[in-house]
C-alpha cells in the first residue's frame, strides 16, 4: 500500500503506508523517544498533529491495555523509518500496525525520517497531509490548503470531557499487578484539558481524592468540590485561544494551591499576566535536559509542547522562574509563593520517560498541607 506525506511547502514523501487506509491533516512534528510509542499515541495533546519518530525502528515491543494514557488515540497520524511486523515483549498483545487500524490511524513507513525531522528543524513545524487513499499531489495539495493549523484556535474543546468524573487508579506495577494507592489526605479539582491518565495515577497514589472536570468549568462549579488544590493538566494547541480556561485560573488565585503542567502551565502563565508563543519546531521527546533553579539539579525530562512562555513578559510581576530548558535557555517552570500557584511546561509524570522530576507532586501535596 502506498502513502504520500505532502508538507505545506511542497515537499513530497513517499512510502509505503501501515494502519489504516486514509488521508489526514495535521501539524508535522517529530519525537525524538526511543520507544513509549503508545503512550505518545494516546496522548491527547498530540491531537491534530502528524508525529514523525526520529528513532529508526518503532513497533518492536508490539501494544497493550495498560500504557493507554487516555480514552483513545488522538495523534491525526504516525511516521516512521521502519515498522515493526514481529513485535517482542512478555506484555505484547497486538502490533503496532494492527493497532492503528484498530483505531482509524493513517501511518506510513519507509521514508528518510532523518530528512524529514532536518526539514522540519530548518523550516520550522508546518501543516502537512498524510493519504494512503488518495496519492494524487495536487488534490492532497487543495485538500491540505483548506486546513487551518494551530495557531489562534481553541482545540481544547475536542478532546476535554463532557462532564465530571472520579479517578481513583495509582501508579501500576506491571511487574506485580498491583497499585499504589494510600489512604486519600487532599481532595484535588483536576481540570482536564486534555488530561494524560499517569498524571492522575501519580496524584492519586500521592495521596489525593481526585475529581477531574472538563475544561469549561467555571471558578465557582470548581470550588464548590472544596478542593484543597486544583491541577491544571496538559492538553493540545494554542493557549492563547483557550480564553475561558484563562479567566477560571484567574478567579482561583490566592484561593487556593494550584499546579499546573504543560498546556496548565502556559494557561497558568497567562493568568499572571505572562505571553505565549510559538515554538520554531517544538519540544517533544523523552530526553531533554532542564536545569532546576532553585536546587542547581538538572533534570531529564519528558517534553512535548509546540508553544512557550515568554520569559520576558513576567519583568515586574511577581513570579519567580523555577526551571530552565539548557537546549535553548526557554521558559520550563514558574512560581508565585505569594499565590500558592507553580507549574512547569515538561511532563514530570513521563509516561514516556525518565522519572526525574516527580519530586513536583510531592510539592504539590505539601503545599496543600500549609
Amino acid at each position: 500500500m502506498k502513502a504520500v506525506l505532502l508538507l505545506e511547502d511542497g515537499t513530497v514523501f513517499e512510502g509505503r503506508g501501515f494502519g489504516a487506509k486514509g488521508c489526514t491533516c495535521g501539524e508535522v512534528v517529530f519525537n525524538t523517544s526511543m520507544t513509549g510509542y503508545q503512550e505518545i499515541l494516546t496522548d491527547p495533546s498530540y491531537h491534530e498533529q502528524i508525529i514523525t519518530m526520529t528513532y529508526p525502528l518503532i513497533g518492536n515491543v508490539g501494544t497493550n491495555p495498560d500504557d493507554w494514557e487516555s480514552r483513545k488515540v488522538f495523534a491525526a497520524g504516525f511516521v516512521v523509518k521502519e515498522n515493526c511486523p514481529y513485535p517482542s515483549n512478555w506484555r505484547n498483545q497486538q502490533t503496532l500496525d494492527a493497532y492503528l487500524k484498530a483505531n482509524n490511524v493513517v501511518g506510513i513507513e519507509g521514508i528518510d525520517t532523518r530528512r524529514l525531522v532536518r526539514h522540519i528543524r530548518t523550516q520550522g513545524a508546518m501543516r502537512g497531509i498524510l493519504s494512503s487513499s488518495e496519492l494524487g499531489i495536487k488534490k492532497l495539495a487543495a485538500t491540505l490548503q483548506e486546513y487551518p493549523g494551530l495557531v489562534g484556535r481553541d482545540i481544547v474543546k475536542d478532546v476535554t470531557v463532557a462532564k465530571p468524573y472520579e479517578w481513583t487508579e495509582g501508579v501500576l506495577d506491571v511487574l506485580t499487578n498491583t497499585q499504589d494507592v494510600p489512604a486519600p489526605k487532599y481532595k484535588v479539582v483536576a481540570i482536564d484539558y486534555g488530561m494524560k491518565r499517569n498524571i492522575l495515577r501519580l496524584l492519586v497514589s500521592h495521596g489525593c481524592e481526585v475529581v477531574a472536570v472538563p475544561a469549561k468549568a467555571s471558578a465557582k462549579e470548581i470550588l464548590a468540590h472544596k478542593p484543597d488544590g486544583v491541577f491544571l493538566s496538559n492538553g493540545p494547541g494554542d493557549p492563547a485561544a483557550v480564553t475561558y480556561a484563562v479567566e477560571t485560573v484567574k478567579a482561583l488565585l490566592g484561593k487556593v494551591p494550584i499546579f499546573g503542567i504543560c498546556l496548565g502551565h502556559q494557561i497558568l502563565s497567562l493568568a499572571l499576566g505572562g505571553a505565549t508563543y510559538k515554538l520554531k519546531f517544538g519540544h517533544r521527546g523523552a530526553n531533554h535536559p532542564v536545569k532546576n533553579l532553585r536546587t542547581g539539579k538538572i533534570e531529564i525530562t519528558s517534553q512535548n509542547h509546540g508553544f512557550c512562555v515568554d520569559l520576558d513578559s513576567f519583568k515586574g510581576k511577581d513570579v519567580e522562574l523555577t526551571h530552565l530548558n539548557l537546549n535553548d535557555n526557554t521558559c520550563e517552570g514558574i512560581r508565585s509563593d505569594k499565590l500558592g500557584a507553580f507549574a512547569v511546561q515538561y511532563h514530570p509524570e513521563a509516561s514516556p520517560g525518565p522519572h526525574d522530576a516527580r519530586y513536583l507532586f510531592t510539592d504539590f501535596t505539601a503545599l496543600m498541607a500549609r
